[in-house]
């Protein structure tokens, strides 16, 4: 997994990891962190492009930052 640059949204820190698979597509999964404690989110989509899959884990990871379903 390649982690990107994090994201502070509200008292969360965001941030979108990217891995390549065998068949050259990318998955995307995002790390939600508050104080020492972090959940990690994988998502089922494939991406044609490492940035793709970083903005997409990106934008999920402030979602779910933002909504609560990191608590």
């Amino acid at each position: 997994m390649t982690p990107q640059s994090a994201q502070a949204v509200g008292t969360f820190l965001v941030t979108p990891l990217t891995r390549r698979t065998e068949s050259g597509d990318y998955t995307a999964s995002v790390s939600v962190r508050r104080g020492m404690h972090d959940r990690i989110f994988r998502f089922i989509q494939r991406f044609d492009s490492h940035a793709l899959a970083a903005h997409y884990a990106l934008d999920q990871g402030r979602h779910i930052a933002l909504n609560g379903a990191a608590a």
